[in-house]
């Protein structure tokens, strides 16, 4: 399949009348999924120039930082994989080589397919994992996305899975963009992200109304307007559903956009919110973002602390991979013009047969 060029990364495209969707060679990172109608991506591109994670070198570029996430930071974009682990690995595991989230944001892809269809795969040494993505453009907007997961060990695994999508400008606007999840039993990450958070540690909370450390309460189915902010919330999909979902909207392109997939695959949603707060490299106190993490885990703790935690609201906290055995999972991405408010887009979505069990 013939190859392109993404913000000088190695990178492959295919599409539609509607939709134009990229992953980087190196990564496997989605860092298209561009709304013709529009003229807008609404997955983050970060402002920091992107290399490919071959060649990242400590040594060579201090500017992405010196820590266990560097390497990431240097060629992330838009929807990365998290696998087997999210999150920060322990101290021997960053020794050993893993990274921030797993070798699977940081692979080199094999990508074979057509003009409206590819298949990337991926051998993860470290985790030793086989992975494969398969991406098909299907019409009215959507992408419909396959994955496989492969145990090579002769082991019953506890793992993480988290498709790590992350929302940038123009898309991501503090005070405008809209999100509608379906879950209601919330929690604030337990330690506080620095002084820019405005969110109780440990806090837990009915979805919206995140309680401040001030007193007050943020409605976070709005990106925060705060001038500048930091915070991570974990949040249960509804036990009483059988597909979960997110729709994103922003009023002045008039674009939705978001996923949908079985609640029993990824029963979390993990937000993660950056405006301007993070000041070391390359954050610089230059990014806004909003990441709607969805997987098997609420938040970002690394593998120990997934499988210490075991359960929150009475819902696993990691997924088991059987030895020598395979996953897979089925999502959908979707991305159209719309005038109306993310609730009523739900309900026309589910009248549409587009967001309901079916739909996978």
């Amino acid at each position: 399949m013939p190859e392109t060029t993404y913000r000088n990364r190695r990178a492959v495209s295919i599409e539609n009348d509607r939709l134009r969707v990229t992953v980087t060679v190196e990564g496997g990172h989605i860092a298209e999924i561009l709304d013709k109608a529009s003229g807008v991506n609404p997955l983050w591109t970060p402002p920091w120039p992107s290399i490919e994670p071959s060649s990242y070198s400590r040594e060579k570029h201090p500017g992405y930082g010196s820590d266990s996430e560097s390497k990431l930071l240097a060629g992330i974009m838009g929807h990365n994989l998290c696998l087997d682990i999210f999150g920060p690995p322990s101290a021997e595991e960053f020794a050993a080589g893993v990274c921030v989230h797993g070798e699977g944001s940081l692979a080199s892809y094999s990508i074979e397919g057509e003009e409206s269809k590819l298949v990337m795969r991926a051998h993860l040494p470290l985790a030793q994992l086989d992975f494969e993505r398969r991406i098909e453009l299907a019409s009215g907007g959507f992408v419909q996305i396959h994955e496989t997961a492969t145990n090579l060990t002769a082991l019953d695994r506890p793992i993480a899975w988290t498709q790590h999508v992350t929302l940038g400008p123009p898309f991501i606007r503090p005070g405008v963009t809209k999100l509608v999840i379906p879950a209601r039993r919330s929690k604030v990450y337990p330690t506080s992200l620095g002084p820019d958070q405005h969110y109780v540690p440990d806090a837990e909370f009915e979805w919206p109304h995140a309680p401040n450390i001030d007193g007050g309460v943020t409605d976070i189915d709005t990106f925060p307007a705060f001038e500048r902010s930091t915070g991570v919330t974990g949040h249960a999909v509804d036990a009483d559903r059988d597909q979960a979902f997110f729709i994103a909207w922003e009023p002045s392109s008039r674009l939705a956009f978001g996923y949908a997939w079985k609640r029993t695959d990824f029963p979390w949603i993990s937000l993660w919110e950056e405006n301007c707060a993070r000041t070391i490299p390359p954050w610089n106190g230059q990014t806004i973002t909003r990441g709607v993490e969805f997987g098997a885990s609420p938040f970002a703790e690394g593998r120990r602390g997934m499988v210490d935690r075991g359960s929150l609201f009475g819902v696993p906290t990691y997924r088991w991979l059987p030895a020598k055995s395979s996953v897979t999972v089925d999502y959908v991405a979707f991305a159209f013009q719309s005038g109306e408010t993310p609730d009523l887009l739900v309900s026309a979505l589910q009248s549409r047969g587009m967001i309901s069990a079916g739909a996978l």
